[in-house]
């Protein structure tokens, strides 16, 4: 079985002064508001409502930290799975959408525990500005990125790899970039994504 099946809710903050301390690895999820984040949670951690998806994107506005526990040690966290807040939904007032920004950018370059970022793209959008926003923050921090191409069964197999190809190319500048076609319903790169995530936290785990 693999460790993020055992993932659980651990807590929320608003803010990152509400975090606590960093100390054992953390991956973050991050994505335009309606890229699929919630459900890519939650069909790796094989659970129906481990994340939750508001159906008014954007409305999620907290800072959410799943706990994986260690399998030699019951009272501390192997690692953790954040989620972050979905940025950049048009309905959500502009100063709203500054103020997300600055948690997203502060945790991304601040987070010391950070071991690596998902970015979840619509394979259909490709890399848009709020995307390459996202990847401007990322850049600087040289952590690896896994990007998941997410809803990939509305597209044919040799579409998805085009849009692979494209998302490769349009953030060549993030340097460890590992991108993949990704289907929440589909199960389609989940394997991948989940080895990957697995020894972001722990490359000890075999999953």
């Amino acid at each position: 079985m693999s460790i993020l099946h055992r993932a659980s809710f651990f807590t929320s903050a608003a803010k990152l002064h509400q975090l606590p301390p960093p100390s054992v690895p953390e991956v973050c999820f991050v994505g335009r508001s309606n890229a699929g984040k919630s459900s890519a949670i939650n069909v790796l951690a094989n659970q129906k409502r481990l994340a939750f998806s508001s159906k008014t994107p954007g409305r999620t506005r907290l800072i959410n930290m799943f706990g994986l526990p260690d399998p030699l040690d019951s009272e501390h966290p192997l690692g953790f799975l954040v989620d972050l807040p979905g940025y950049g939904y048009a309905s959500v007032a502009r100063d709203a959408r500054e103020e997300w920004a600055d948690v997203l950018g502060a945790y991304l370059r601040e987070r010391t525990s950070l071991a690596g970022i998902v970015l979840l793209v619509d394979i259909r959008r490709g890399v848009t500005d709020l995307d390459r926003r996202l990847a401007n923050w990322i850049a600087p921090t040289g952590k690896p990125v896994l990007v998941l191409l997410t809803k990939a069964d509305k597209l044919p197999y040799g579409q998805r790899l085009k849009a692979v190809a494209a998302v490769r190319k349009d953030l060549a500048d993030i340097g460890a970039l590992n991108a993949i076609p990704f289907s929440a319903t589909h199960r389609i790169g989940l394997e991948e994504a989940d080895l990957k995530i697995t020894n972001w936290i722990s490359p000890k785990v075999v999953p």
